[in-house]
């Protein structure tokens, strides 16, 4: 199986927390009033998938090291379809919670593993590549999804999107059944405990650094997600259909710095394509910064919105391979921190930001601080450690074959 067929299988895998949030989201105010509970407790339906998504990674991944990659994501996508068949029946807001965070507890199976299957078949600048070919196909979630869930809000309620997403759920899993063959054989696999693993790694001082820079990026990230509708809409009074645009505008933006990156990662390095995304993406933000503070307009505003899109395609999968590079042997457990920690912060620093109300100031700022943050600890923590290793840490690995990609 080429290992292009195979990224476009780990995409659509990766495709779980997009839509499982994005595709019911048109449905909340019904979903409130159909079970009879408030708009903050169908708001947190969307929490505790997050979190379930988030936690799930550090149980799948370190199963997946123990046991191969195969089994524990075939279960993890099974239970999500079902669960989504429970979601679609339940009869109260509390049963809809547990089975809301349950349902991402397994769908977090498609994101983690996704990450390692990349690792066990690619390594230095192969892997980055195989790793922006995953953000390319992925990337077609948040581009259609809230276009889609609009679009099914109007012919079906909320159940019946709980039962588009059970369909979905079993599409994948017969997907992964018929296309995905176990990348982690008997012989290579992790025996040790979990605990073990997660020590080896977190005493990692350069995987730590990756980890503080991915938590810096994701609280920039679901800061935009949590306040671009508002910002667009209220601030500026963009009409919905115009702000489906910009947003999936955005995501294909994404997709254009994946692809960037793929083609100059070879002659650049892993390293240098993460320094220079990271430093693109904090210089963008303080342009949106620059842009709020000054009164310049909604197009000042987008046109570095979009490049720091731009950048972080550029800088994810570098730094996601880089993290990878020294943990081929638990490269479960490890994407399973990287997710995590990605998805923890975010969830946190959004609705906190947003406590004194959703605005163009406290999007960007906070923003232009999180990802000026994470530009610091590249540049000051990661860059300084990567330069006195003997051997560098990506570039002089194994390389598959280009001709295989």
């Amino acid at each position: 199986m080429s290992l292009r067929r195979i990224a476009i299988v780990l995409g659509l895998l990766e495709m779980f927390g997009p839509i499982s949030m994005d595709l019911y989201l048109p449905t909340l105010p019904r979903l409130a009033a159909d079970l009879g509970t408030s708009e903050s407790l169908a708001q947190a339906t969307m929490s505790a998938c997050m979190l379930g998504l988030g936690l799930g990674q550090l149980v799948v991944g370190p199963v997946s090291d123990r046991f191969g990659r195969r089994r524990p994501l075939l279960v993890g996508v099974g239970l999500f379809a079902v669960l989504s068949l429970v979601c679609a029946v339940t009869p109260s807001i509390e049963l809809l919670l547990a089975a809301r965070f349950f349902q991402g507890l397994c769908g977090s199976a498609g994101i983690v593993i996704a990450l390692a299957v990349a690792r066990d078949l690619t390594d230095g600048v192969e892997l980055v590549r195989l790793l922006a070919m995953l953000t390319t196909v992925g990337a077609i979630a948040p581009i259609v999804a809230p276009v889609v869930g609009g679009q099914l809000a109007t012919v079906m309620g909320w159940r019946g999107i709980f039962a588009v997403l059970a369909g979905i759920g079993a599409l994948l899993f017969v997907l992964a059944v018929t296309s995905l063959p176990e990348s982690l054989p008997p012989g290579s696999r992790h025996p040790t405990s979990s605990a073990h693993n997660f020590g080896a790694l977190l005493s990692d001082r350069l995987f730590q650094r990756f980890l503080l820079v991915g938590m810096f990026g994701g609280a920039a990230f679901f800061t935009y997600l949590a306040s671009i509708s508002f910002v667009l809409q209220d601030s500026y009074s963009m009409s919905p259909q115009l702000f489906s645009f910009c947003f999936a505008a955005n995501a294909i933006m994404s997709v254009v710095g994946a692809q960037i990156n793929r083609a100059l990662v070879r002659r650049a390095g892993p390293a240098r394509m993460y320094a220079l995304g990271a430093t693109l993406t904090a210089v963008s933000a303080l342009g949106m910064l620059a842009a709020v503070v000054f009164h310049a307009g909604l197009i000042a505003l987008l046109i570095p919105l979009a490049l720091s899109m731009i950048a972080s395609g550029t800088s994810m999968s570098n730094g996601s391979a880089l993290a990878l590079a020294d943990h081929k042997d638990r490269a479960g457990t490890a994407a399973a921190l990287i997710g995590t920690t990605s998805f923890a912060v975010g969830p946190l620093v959004a609705p906190l930001v947003s406590l004194g109300g959703t605005t163009p100031l406290t999007m960007s700022l906070t923003m232009a601080v999180a990802y000026g943050g994470a530009a610091l600890l590249v540049w000051f923590t990661v860059m300084p450690r990567l330069r006195r290793r003997a051997v560098a840490p990506v570039e002089q690995l194994e390389v598959v074959p280009p001709g295989q990609l």
